[in-house]
């Protein structure tokens, strides 16, 4: 890689809450950022905020359970900014049911964007980073992993996701590449505004009540997570691989 040149990072689901977050912090780190969403119109927030801070954005829209759209939207990153070495595997959904209510489509379209997302996305970005040497997947899991009541499917898509992590760890080592994952606890994003409604809670209410069973006595920000994942991607973080580190305002695993 020429000196000047910035690493390409991919960030998924980074219209907002933590990915517009990591979006922003990566590009202010010095990557040239694609800003990935399903919808390319709602990018266009994330994009501006990281130009007007001087930063170097691209949005892309892509369905990220879509083999042929994920294929479409890393070469054109490929093409647009450069090879994507840094790969941050973000894209979310809920749909949240006790098990018997829980519909098949509940079932696929959370295992869908979770865990086909994220093994599309690094199957197709992998070649770049094993090209280059060098390549950081990170892969964003959840407290919720560890069981969560009405979140069959989430959980079982967020625990699958640290034993994706930890086999990627393995395999693409040998090439420079690290892959790691966090697991956030309570974040005050758009995802956790929706589950207080769905509950009837008013979302203050809802934040000082996580806060109160938090040890350091608050709900974390999107910010707390961008942060881990600057880490994460880091020079500095090449020996660290295949781990999940709780980002929980406390001890969790």
């Amino acid at each position: 890689m020429s000196e000047g040149t910035p690493r390409v990072a991919i960030v998924t689901g980074a219209a907002r809450g933590i990915g517009a977050a990591t979006a922003q912090r990566l590009a202010a780190d010095g990557f040239a950022v694609a800003v990935l969403d399903l919808d390319e119109g709602n990018t266009k927030e994330t994009v501006a905020a990281i130009e007007a801070a001087g930063g170097t954005a691209l949005g892309v829209g892509a369905d990220v359970s879509d083999a042929e759209q994920v294929q479409v939207a890393v070469d054109r990153v490929a093409a647009e900014l450069g090879p994507p070495v840094v790969l941050v595997n973000n894209a979310g959904v809920t749909r949240d049911n006790m098990l018997f209510k829980m519909t098949e489509v509940d079932w696929d379209v959370v295992m869908n964007v979770h865990l086909r997302g994220a093994f599309l996305m690094t199957r197709a970005c992998q070649k770049y980073m094993v090209d280059a040497t060098w390549g950081r997947v990170v892969n964003l899991s959840s407290t919720s992993a560890l069981g969560n009541r009405g979140q069959a499917n989430y959980s079982a898509a967020k625990a699958g996701l640290q034993g994706f992590t930890k086999t990627l760890a393995i395999e693409l080592g040998k090439f420079g590449v690290t892959a790691n994952a966090i697991a956030p606890g309570f974040i005050q994003t758009e995802m956790t505004k929706a589950t207080a409604e769905r509950m009837g809670i008013a979302f203050e209410d809802f934040v000082k009540g996580a806060a109160s069973q938090i040890p350091v006595a608050r709900v974390g920000q999107p910010e707390d997570i961008a942060h881990l994942v600057s880490f994460f991607v880091s020079e500095g973080a090449g020996f660290v691989s295949g781990q999940v580190v709780y980002a929980a305002g406390g001890p969790k695993a």
